[in-house]
């Protein structure tokens, strides 16, 4: 993180309040928080605003930053701050959660506007003359993210090193408006949302599913490659599983209302991780039989408000690429050595070549031993070091049963996206007595590593969608291949072509609307078609076909099995 950047945009929500508190003298005021990009405020004010007031804010706040404002910071009592922030309810309820944490009150003021705040802040706002700056939009956002609270106006704003980088950054927001996964997936025919199914819950249609099938197959050969057994769990279970797994104490939030079955409660999975150990429980387990390596594609359930649900990349039913590996100790730095290499291997793949590796380490909460921490910890540390990956330390970002590594992929406009994640977990062994016999017939509980390599299947082919425009490669395109014939003429030499064409395990369409040949070819490039084949007199006599390449256009004339032979070497080379 740029901390001088993040101090900046910081400084810059206080010089936004400013500008609100000079433009409507009423306000309450909310927090104003740096975020990944820029700032955001929340207000509570007198009278409505609209996107169309963000130009006017804007200026009031240049005028604030001309001005050359200081930033002056002091340390105030319980009874001065409750004196100065009489009239902000909002402030005085954090003042009194700061009181009972006794914590120490501090107040930043620029200009008129003060407010609670432990900085770091710039020296004056003279340091923000040359950042470049823009308030983008206004959303509704209750207090404290409470449902029950008052809802409030969100002012958020970008803010870069300088205008050039600003003016990048829009760039690239514009590039990827064209890009998104939602207007792509209705384009293409790939996936529907729809009210009446409820919220966050996608339809696959045949070209969607098709897809799916594509990843999933490519991955279950890769698995199976990899020693991989495979399980299937259903999709509800008794509540008593998920009270053993801890999942209902520790993740109830995320978990759907129990449903009634003949007076027992069941639940939604939330995850698949309690039905792989029972499969592991399921038998006496010798030291000779792991590591034992399930996998599974499994949907799971998990309860997501309306306002964060976006698209594919965050809805309310996913399916994970999920497996766990029961290992002991001893193995277990070598099954994460194997398992970072197979996910960069199938990213990669994917046509992803750019990652930011991340090792979580112990949270303030935690179960198990101190001692089972750094041996897991050094286990992860010890697999990146051998592979000579650059890694960033996540400072108590592990989960509360174990740390981990994050892989999150940098698509092609250089976002990072949330990917791959290898977890190690001392708490599921612990809960469901999971053991084994060592050599010398004693009894030890192994250890359990989550991973899941793409995450889930709906987010990743959202970002997937996004990286390529739409333009999948080859090998994963639902429809490879239209043959459009010129004229009804040549009808049954186009369908001599696309049979001789399935028959090779390629995925060819008749294209026989009664359509002009020039709106056809438009229709093709708009579904980013990779290839489109062109037949008609010349083509019939000669037994050729014409090919239009995507993105390339019109290729020339080939002889049909050269056609076949060129494009099958480029699928398998996952092209």
């Amino acid at each position: 993180m740029n901390k001088k950047l993040d101090t900046k945009r910081h400084s810059l929500a206080h010089v936004m309040a400013h500008a609100v508190l000079n433009l409507h003298p009423q306000v309450k005021f909310g927090i104003g928080p740096t975020t990944e990009d820029g700032f955001y405020y929340d207000f509570d004010l007198p009278s409505p605003i609209s996107d169309k007031d963000l130009a006017k804010i804007e200026k009031e706040m240049r005028k604030i930053i001309n001005n050359n404002l200081t930033f002056k910071k002091k340390f105030i009592s319980y009874k001065e701050a409750k004196e100065i922030f009489k009239d902000q309810p909002y402030k005085l309820e954090l003042i009194e959660e700061l009181k009972q944490k006794n914590d120490k009150i501090s107040i930043y003021t620029v200009g008129k506007f003060v407010d609670l705040c432990r900085g770091p802040h710039i020296k004056s706002t003279k340091e923000l003359k040359g950042v470049g700056f823009k308030l983008i939009k206004i959303a509704g956002a209750y207090w404290k993210g409470l449902e029950q609270n008052p809802m409030l106006t969100r002012i958020y704003g970008i803010a870069f090193e300088n205008e050039k980088k600003l003016k990048e950054y829009l760039s690239q927001i514009e590039e990827a408006k064209k890009r998104d996964h939602r207007i792509l997936g209705a384009q293409l025919k790939l996936f529907l949302f729809d009210k009446e199914i409820g919220a966050g819950l996608p339809v696959w249609l045949p070209k969607g599913a098709i897809l799916r099938k594509l990843i999933t197959d490519y991955l279950y050969q890769e698995l199976n490659k990899a020693g991989y057994q495979w399980i299937v769990s259903p999709h509800i279970a008794n509540i008593k599983l998920w009270e053993t797994s801890g999942h209902w104490d520790f993740y109830r939030e995320n978990i759907y209302s129990p449903i009634e079955i003949e007076n027992e409660k069941y639940l939604l999975k939330p995850m698949n991780c309690p039905f792989h150990v029972k499969a592991y429980n399921s038998e006496i387990r010798s030291y000779k039989d792991l590591p034992i390596r399930y996998a599974e594609f499994g949907t799971v359930y998990r309860y997501e408000k309306s306002g964060v649900l976006h698209g594919l990349t965050r809805v309310r039913g996913f399916t994970q690429d999920d497996a766990h590996i029961i290992c002991t100790k001893d193995q277990m730095e070598k099954e994460i050595s194997e398992l970072v290499r197979l996910a960069i291997k199938i990213l990669k793949t994917f046509g992803f070549k750019d990652f930011e590796i991340y090792l979580a380490t112990r949270p303030k909460k935690f179960i198990g031993t101190i001692s089972n921490w750094q041996k897991a910890t050094k286990a992860l540390r010890q697999a990146l070091d051998k592979m000579k990956l650059k890694y960033e330390i996540d400072k108590g970002g592990g989960a509360f049963y174990g740390p981990k590594i994050d892989i999150k992929i940098k698509d092609s406009l250089g976002r990072p996206w949330q990917c791959t994640t290898i977890q190690v977990d001392f708490n599921l062994p612990q809960r469901f007595k999971m053991e084994y016999v060592d050599k010398d017939g004693k009894k030890k509980e192994p250890i359990m590593i989550h991973r899941a390599l793409l995450g889930s299947l709906e987010r990743f082919i959202g970002v997937l969608l996004e990286h390529y425009a739409g333009a999948l490669p080859l090998w994963l395109s639902p429809e490879q291949i239209w043959v459009i014939p010129v004229s009804e003429k040549y009808k049954k030499y186009a369908e001599e072509v696309v049979k001789v064409l399935k028959d090779e395990g390629l995925r060819a369409e008749l294209k026989e609307e009664k359509e002009t040949l020039s709106k056809k070819i438009r229709e093709g490039e708009i579904q980013k078609i990779p290839y489109m084949i062109v037949v008609g007199e010349i083509e019939r006599k000669k037994k050729t076909i014409r090919v239009r390449e995507r993105k390339k256009g019109d290729i020339g004339e080939i002889d049909l099995n050269k056609f076949i032979e060129q494009i099958k070497l480029k699928i398998e080379r996952k092209k």
